[in-house]
């Protein structure tokens, strides 16, 4: 049985939306952040030495990072779906777009938050990463174009992966009316029924907070 351990409002939301999506059984066990750090609870380490959501467990396989455990279940249990085959057309930009996400795209939306917190002391470091979140996001814009999906207008698992930076964006105001497709893309993956049955399954899901 596999099993996530899920920390409230965070990138492990992600994986009970996959997990929804392909209809596979699984238990969650639940974490609470600190009310005042917001930090993970060190009962985390219990389970991986870093102590950070999301990770799955599957009988003896514990798998940490978000694309890593998609990759995963998808090789595992997919059999074929939320993936473009290898060797298509369409498999390059599905890596590119996985790799993107945490790679590249959440850099800047994470540093608008930690430096946020530090007042006037981070005021010299806004205009860099105003830039540089407007850079990334205008790209995700403009790649979706008239799509509605980032890989070959069909959703994939890419999706998935990079729907936590379009929802953290927009919980720190980064996403205005000129980013009109990712507004849109939010709107319609929170329509899936899928989507629906992770957030109530894994309770509140308020990155704003």
């Amino acid at each position: 049985m596999i099993t996530v351990h899920h920390l409230d409002n965070s990138r492990s939301q992600r994986i009970l939306w996959l997990l929804e999506e392909l209809g596979l059984d699984y238990e969650i066990i639940q974490y609470k952040r600190d009310p005042v750090t917001r930090f993970a609870p060190a009962s985390l380490k219990a389970i991986h030495p870093l102590g950070k959501s999301p990770i799955v467990t599957d009988g003896d396989v514990v798998v940490i990072e978000s694309g890593a455990i998609i990759d995963y279940i998808l090789r595992t249990y997919g059999h074929g779906r939320l993936a473009p085959a290898a060797g298509s057309p369409d498999y390059n930009s599905y890596v590119q777009w996985m790799h993107y996400a945490e790679g590249s795209a959440m850099l800047p939306v994470l540093l608008a938050l930690y430096v946020g917190r530090l007042g006037e002391a981070g005021l010299p470091l806004q205009p860099r990463i105003k830039s540089e979140a407007a850079n990334h996001l205008g790209y995700m814009n403009a790649a979706l174009g008239k799509q509605d999906y980032f890989v070959g207008n069909t959703f994939s698992a890419a999706d998935i992966q990079l729907s936590f930076v379009v929802e953290a964006a927009t919980a720190r105001g980064q996403i205005d009316d000129s980013l009109g497709n990712l507004k849109h893309f939010a709107e319609r993956i929170h329509a899936r029924p899928a989507y629906v049955r992770a957030v109530e399954r894994g309770g509140p899901y308020q990155l704003g907070r």
